[in-house]
């Protein structure tokens, strides 16, 4: 298994749906929050995009120099800029992180945002685009002159003298729940990714990417993304879950309704749809929708015991799922006491948690890491 932790470069806060308790997004604390991640373990941080986000690309390279191991899942939007560009720029970063870099394609969901960047394709039309982009994109990094003719890109003798540092690219990560988006990463993808959903709707979907993977000669890596909610015993987390959402009202989530309803990705769709009421939030065995009453994107949360969660995780990798790609409120905090109490329990793939960590999951300084470090 893999796990990433979550740079919130929009802002950070102790509650959702309210600014008390809310955390400046500012680079001393994204430098804080992946340092901790390079120190505790974690393979990797994702760096989200969008109109209210720091630039990805600009945040990623300045907290390369200042990690050791992570690796950094950074976003492209197919349509904003050329492939050409955009492979120039990947190669540079891989170059200079030596093979830190993953490129996170992201389509986009909202057309509001992506008119607001000059960007007017319909739903399907993006992943039309993002097909093309990808085309282009990894022929120049693998070292091809390429000349496409697209009904979206159109390169004429294009080329790249500088390589990227991994062979043939940085690994590409592709999320979608569309049959459109599901195509192109079967086609593209190393690594598709999915928001949490309940187990039998998560194991559909890998399958269905399966099976477009081997129908186009490939095979697709599998990755999810949640947030987590783990304390020491099970009351503790649920108690925790509904602290984080104690100033969430009504007009609050309504708000966030009216918002959802303009967008038009088929992902965000189905994280609204596994809400049943702010009283039925735990849509299956410890996964809890609390989440996506406010916020857009991943809106699903693992909540419980360390053992608890650990079995969660379990279950999801044994329908394929590699990656975890988390995410806790405050972030800073929540990544210590993720990798304190779950590295114990799970396979983190990089060792460096064993410094922090007995084997048995005793702290081997006498203060817990959040206490010495916050």
């Amino acid at each position: 298994m893999e796990f990433f932790w979550f740079i919130p470069s929009h802002g950070d806060g102790r509650y959702l749906g309210t600014y008390r308790g809310g955390r400046k997004a500012d680079f001393s604390y994204f430098k804080q929050i992946a340092q901790a991640a390079d120190t505790l373990g974690y393979t990797g941080v994702l760096i989200p995009t969008g109109r209210t986000c720091e630039d990805p690309w600009m945040l990623a390279s300045a907290l390369m120099p200042l990690t050791q191991r992570l690796k950094f899942l950074v976003a492209v939007r197919p349509g904003l800029m050329s492939p050409s560009v955009a492979a120039r720029m990947a190669a540079t970063a891989d170059r200079i992180s030596e093979g830190r870099l993953l490129v996170n394609l992201v389509a986009g969901g909202n057309p509001a945002e992506l008119a607001g960047d000059g960007l007017f394709l319909k739903h399907d039309d993006r992943y039309g685009a993002a097909d093309e982009f990808l085309s282009v994109w990894k022929s120049l990094l693998e070292g091809k002159e390429v000349d496409f003719h697209g009904e979206y890109v159109q390169i004429k003798g294009g080329k790249l003298l500088f390589p990227s540092y991994q062979k043939p690219y940085p690994p590409i990560y592709f999320g979608g729940s569309s049959p459109a988006g599901q195509r192109v990463a079967a086609k593209h993808s190393d690594v598709y990714l999915t928001w949490g959903e309940p187990l039998p709707q998560a194991a559909k979907k890998i399958e269905e990417v399966r099976r477009l993977a081997a129908f186009e000669g490939r095979s697709v890596r599998f990755g999810i993304r949640l947030h987590i909610i783990v304390r020491e015993t099970e009351n503790e987390a649920w108690a925790a879950a509904d602290q984080l959402i104690q100033y969430v009202d009504h007009q609050t989530i309504e708000r966030a309704k009216k918002a959802f309803s303009q967008m038009d990705s088929i992902g965000q769709s189905r994280m609204a749809g596994l809400q049943k009421g702010r009283e039925a939030l735990e849509i299956s065995p410890n996964l809890w929708a609390g989440i996506g009453l406010v916020r857009t994107g991943a809106g699903t949360a693992l909540v419980g015991s360390p053992e608890q969660v650990a079995e969660r995780i379990k279950e999801y990798a044994e329908i394929g799922i590699e990656t975890f790609i988390l995410s806790g409120y405050p972030h800073l905090e929540e990544a210590y006491r993720t990798a304190e109490l779950l590295s114990p329990l799970l396979p983190f793939k990089n060792t460096s948690s064993t410094d922090l960590f007995h084997t048995k999951g005793e702290l081997t300084a006498a203060s817990s890491p959040i206490e010495s470090r916050v």
